[in-house]
Protein backbone atom coordinates (compact mmCIF):
# COMPACT_ATOMS: atom_id res chain seq x y z
CA UNK A 1 0.00 0.00 0.00
CA UNK A 2 2.94 2.51 0.81
CA UNK A 3 4.41 1.57 -2.46
CA UNK A 4 1.16 2.65 -4.20
CA UNK A 5 0.78 5.64 -2.38
CA UNK A 6 4.07 7.22 -3.23
CA UNK A 7 3.05 7.57 -6.88
CA UNK A 8 1.26 10.27 -5.37
CA UNK A 9 2.60 13.70 -4.34
CA UNK A 10 3.65 13.66 -0.47
CA UNK A 11 1.11 15.99 0.97
CA UNK A 12 -1.74 13.72 -1.34
CA UNK A 13 -0.17 10.92 0.16
CA UNK A 14 -0.69 11.64 3.39
CA UNK A 15 -3.90 12.48 3.30
CA UNK A 16 -5.13 9.69 1.81
CA UNK A 17 -2.85 7.48 4.30
CA UNK A 18 -4.59 8.60 7.22
CA UNK A 19 -7.73 8.26 5.59
CA UNK A 20 -7.05 4.49 4.91
CA UNK A 21 -5.60 4.38 8.72
CA UNK A 22 -9.12 5.23 9.98
CA UNK A 23 -11.21 3.05 7.29
CA UNK A 24 -8.68 -0.17 9.10
CA UNK A 25 -9.47 0.92 12.81
CA UNK A 26 -13.13 1.67 12.40
CA UNK A 27 -14.73 -1.00 10.04
CA UNK A 28 -15.37 -3.72 12.53
CA UNK A 29 -17.29 -1.89 15.27
CA UNK A 30 -17.48 1.69 13.51
CA UNK A 31 -18.44 0.72 9.79
CA UNK A 32 -20.65 3.96 8.94
CA UNK A 33 -17.82 5.64 9.98
CA UNK A 34 -15.40 3.83 7.91
CA UNK A 35 -17.24 4.28 5.11
CA UNK A 36 -17.18 8.16 5.24
CA UNK A 37 -13.13 7.95 5.17
CA UNK A 38 -13.39 5.48 2.47
CA UNK A 39 -15.33 7.55 0.30
CA UNK A 40 -13.31 11.05 1.49
CA UNK A 41 -10.06 8.72 0.27
CA UNK A 42 -11.52 7.41 -3.03
CA UNK A 43 -12.32 11.06 -3.92
CA UNK A 44 -8.73 11.78 -3.20
CA UNK A 45 -6.97 9.01 -4.58
CA UNK A 46 -9.47 6.96 -7.09
CA UNK A 47 -6.44 5.76 -9.02
CA UNK A 48 -4.63 3.78 -6.26
CA UNK A 49 -6.15 -0.04 -6.13
CA UNK A 50 -5.36 -0.15 -2.13
CA UNK A 51 -8.01 2.85 -2.25
CA UNK A 52 -10.71 1.31 -4.52
CA UNK A 53 -9.88 -2.08 -2.19
CA UNK A 54 -10.45 -0.13 1.06
CA UNK A 55 -13.95 1.42 -0.27
CA UNK A 56 -14.69 -2.12 -1.23
CA UNK A 57 -14.61 -3.45 2.02
CA UNK A 58 -16.06 -0.33 3.48
CA UNK A 59 -19.39 -0.85 1.53
CA UNK A 60 -19.38 -4.11 2.15
CA UNK A 61 -19.17 -3.54 5.58
CA UNK A 62 -22.41 -0.92 5.12
CA UNK A 63 -24.04 -3.66 2.92
CA UNK A 64 -23.68 -1.84 -0.06
CA UNK A 65 -23.16 -4.72 -2.22
CA UNK A 66 -23.26 -3.65 -5.27
CA UNK A 67 -21.02 -0.28 -4.41
CA UNK A 68 -18.64 -2.76 -3.44
CA UNK A 69 -18.53 -5.08 -6.50
CA UNK A 70 -18.19 -2.44 -8.65
CA UNK A 71 -14.82 -1.20 -6.33
CA UNK A 72 -13.24 -4.55 -5.85
CA UNK A 73 -13.62 -4.99 -9.65
CA UNK A 74 -12.01 -1.96 -10.26
CA UNK A 75 -9.34 -3.16 -7.66
CA UNK A 76 -8.77 -6.22 -9.77
CA UNK A 77 -8.56 -4.54 -13.17
CA UNK A 78 -5.51 -2.56 -11.82
CA UNK A 79 -3.88 -5.33 -9.95
CA UNK A 80 -4.98 -8.26 -11.68
CA UNK A 81 -5.09 -9.78 -8.50
CA UNK A 82 -7.60 -13.12 -7.71
CA UNK A 83 -7.62 -12.57 -3.66
CA UNK A 84 -11.00 -10.47 -3.80
CA UNK A 85 -12.62 -13.29 -5.79
CA UNK A 86 -14.61 -14.58 -2.68
CA UNK A 87 -15.78 -11.19 -1.32
CA UNK A 88 -17.02 -10.43 -4.97
CA UNK A 89 -18.66 -13.62 -4.85
CA UNK A 90 -20.43 -12.64 -1.48
CA UNK A 91 -20.99 -9.77 -2.80
CA UNK A 92 -23.31 -11.43 -5.43
CA UNK A 93 -24.78 -12.85 -2.26
CA UNK A 94 -25.73 -9.63 -0.81
CA UNK A 95 -27.50 -8.65 -4.33
CA UNK A 96 -29.69 -11.50 -3.58
CA UNK A 97 -27.48 -13.57 -6.61
CA UNK A 98 -26.74 -16.80 -5.32
CA UNK A 99 -26.18 -18.57 -8.61
CA UNK A 100 -23.77 -16.18 -9.70
CA UNK A 101 -21.39 -16.92 -6.52
CA UNK A 102 -21.72 -20.41 -7.05
CA UNK A 103 -20.55 -20.01 -10.51
CA UNK A 104 -17.88 -17.90 -9.69
CA UNK A 105 -16.86 -21.02 -7.35
CA UNK A 106 -16.28 -23.00 -10.12
CA UNK A 107 -14.02 -20.59 -11.91
CA UNK A 108 -10.44 -21.25 -12.88
CA UNK A 109 -9.50 -18.20 -10.71
CA UNK A 110 -10.52 -20.32 -7.53
CA UNK A 111 -7.29 -22.73 -8.16
CA UNK A 112 -5.26 -19.64 -8.00
CA UNK A 113 -6.35 -18.42 -4.59
CA UNK A 114 -4.05 -19.41 -1.72
CA UNK A 115 -5.41 -21.81 1.30
CA UNK A 116 -7.11 -19.53 3.18
CA UNK A 117 -8.81 -17.85 -0.05
CA UNK A 118 -9.51 -21.77 -1.54
CA UNK A 119 -11.59 -22.06 2.45
CA UNK A 120 -13.11 -18.50 2.12
CA UNK A 121 -14.41 -19.59 -1.34
CA UNK A 122 -15.59 -22.97 -0.42
CA UNK A 123 -17.76 -21.42 2.84
CA UNK A 124 -19.46 -18.76 0.18
CA UNK A 125 -20.38 -21.44 -2.08
CA UNK A 126 -21.77 -23.30 1.00
CA UNK A 127 -23.98 -19.76 2.36
CA UNK A 128 -24.93 -19.60 -1.48
CA UNK A 129 -26.54 -23.04 -1.57
CA UNK A 130 -28.36 -22.45 1.66
CA UNK A 131 -29.86 -19.03 -0.43
CA UNK A 132 -31.49 -21.48 -2.91
CA UNK A 133 -32.88 -23.58 0.05
CA UNK A 134 -30.01 -26.55 -0.74
CA UNK A 135 -29.45 -27.09 2.86
CA UNK A 136 -28.23 -30.46 2.37
CA UNK A 137 -25.95 -29.61 -0.47
CA UNK A 138 -24.06 -26.42 1.76
CA UNK A 139 -23.25 -29.37 3.75
CA UNK A 140 -21.98 -31.69 1.74
CA UNK A 141 -19.88 -28.33 0.03
CA UNK A 142 -18.55 -27.69 3.24
CA UNK A 143 -16.81 -31.49 3.71
CA UNK A 144 -13.23 -31.13 2.14
CA UNK A 145 -9.49 -32.05 3.58
CA UNK A 146 -9.59 -28.71 5.11
CA UNK A 147 -12.49 -29.54 7.19
CA UNK A 148 -10.69 -32.96 8.70
CA UNK A 149 -7.42 -31.39 8.90
CA UNK A 150 -5.42 -30.05 12.03
CA UNK A 151 -4.73 -26.72 11.15
CA UNK A 152 -4.96 -23.93 14.02
CA UNK A 153 -5.31 -21.14 11.25
CA UNK A 154 -7.84 -18.73 11.18
CA UNK A 155 -9.26 -20.16 8.38
CA UNK A 156 -9.84 -23.66 10.52
CA UNK A 157 -12.16 -22.47 12.67
CA UNK A 158 -14.09 -20.66 10.24
CA UNK A 159 -14.76 -23.30 8.02
CA UNK A 160 -15.62 -25.76 10.91
CA UNK A 161 -18.01 -23.23 12.46
CA UNK A 162 -20.13 -23.11 8.89
CA UNK A 163 -19.99 -26.45 8.83
CA UNK A 164 -21.82 -26.97 12.51
CA UNK A 165 -23.92 -24.02 11.74
CA UNK A 166 -25.10 -26.21 8.17
CA UNK A 167 -25.29 -29.78 10.06
CA UNK A 168 -27.56 -27.79 12.80
CA UNK A 169 -29.77 -26.52 9.84
CA UNK A 170 -30.71 -29.92 8.49
CA UNK A 171 -31.30 -31.46 11.67
CA UNK A 172 -28.13 -33.27 12.63
CA UNK A 173 -27.51 -31.82 16.31
CA UNK A 174 -25.31 -34.03 17.95
CA UNK A 175 -22.75 -33.25 15.14
CA UNK A 176 -23.52 -29.73 15.08
CA UNK A 177 -22.56 -29.70 18.54
CA UNK A 178 -18.94 -31.93 17.89
CA UNK A 179 -18.31 -29.01 15.14
CA UNK A 180 -19.09 -25.85 17.09
CA UNK A 181 -16.32 -27.53 19.69
CA UNK A 182 -13.84 -28.33 17.36
CA UNK A 183 -14.22 -24.54 16.51
CA UNK A 184 -13.95 -23.40 19.68
CA UNK A 185 -10.85 -25.30 20.02
CA UNK A 186 -8.70 -23.81 17.14
CA UNK A 187 -10.39 -20.28 16.74
CA UNK A 188 -7.72 -18.94 18.95
CA UNK A 189 -8.47 -15.10 18.32
CA UNK A 190 -12.34 -15.51 18.88
CA UNK A 191 -13.35 -15.09 15.19
CA UNK A 192 -16.32 -17.08 16.11
CA UNK A 193 -19.22 -17.01 18.69
CA UNK A 194 -18.73 -20.96 19.06
CA UNK A 195 -18.37 -20.84 22.82
CA UNK A 196 -22.44 -19.21 22.82
CA UNK A 197 -23.35 -21.75 20.08
CA UNK A 198 -22.69 -24.69 22.50
CA UNK A 199 -23.95 -22.98 25.38
CA UNK A 200 -27.23 -22.78 23.10
CA UNK A 201 -27.44 -26.30 22.48
CA UNK A 202 -26.92 -27.29 25.74
CA UNK A 203 -29.50 -25.32 27.33
CA UNK A 204 -27.43 -23.12 29.08
CA UNK A 205 -28.65 -19.54 29.72
CA UNK A 206 -26.63 -16.68 30.76
CA UNK A 207 -27.55 -12.99 32.12
CA UNK A 208 -25.96 -9.89 31.37
CA UNK A 209 -25.16 -8.10 34.79
CA UNK A 210 -25.40 -4.51 33.69
CA UNK A 211 -28.58 -4.56 32.28
CA UNK A 212 -31.78 -3.78 34.96
CA UNK A 213 -34.58 -5.66 33.94
CA UNK A 214 -31.80 -8.86 34.95
CA UNK A 215 -30.89 -7.48 38.03
CA UNK A 216 -34.69 -6.78 39.28
CA UNK A 217 -35.11 -10.40 38.50
CA UNK A 218 -32.19 -11.69 40.38
CA UNK A 219 -33.44 -9.52 43.16
CA UNK A 220 -36.90 -10.67 43.01
CA UNK A 221 -35.79 -14.73 42.81
CA UNK A 222 -33.26 -13.71 45.51
CA UNK A 223 -36.91 -12.60 47.87
CA UNK A 224 -38.45 -15.72 47.01
CA UNK A 225 -36.01 -17.92 48.25
CA UNK A 226 -35.54 -15.67 51.49
CA UNK A 227 -39.19 -15.80 52.15
CA UNK A 228 -39.48 -19.67 51.36
CA UNK A 229 -36.77 -20.44 54.22
CA UNK A 230 -38.26 -21.63 57.17
CA UNK A 231 -37.50 -20.54 60.65
CA UNK A 232 -36.53 -17.01 59.28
Amino acid sequence: MRQELMSLPKTLAEDVARNLVMVARLLDDEPEQAYGYARTALRLASRVPAVREAAGFAAYGVEKYGEALAEFRAARRMTGSVELWPVMADCERGLGRPERALAMAGEPEVRKLDKAGQVEMRLVAAGARRDMGQAEAAVVTLQSPELASGSSQPWAARLRYAYADALLAVGREEEAREWFARALEVDQSGTTNASDRLAELDGVEFTDALDPEAESAFDDEADRETEARPGD
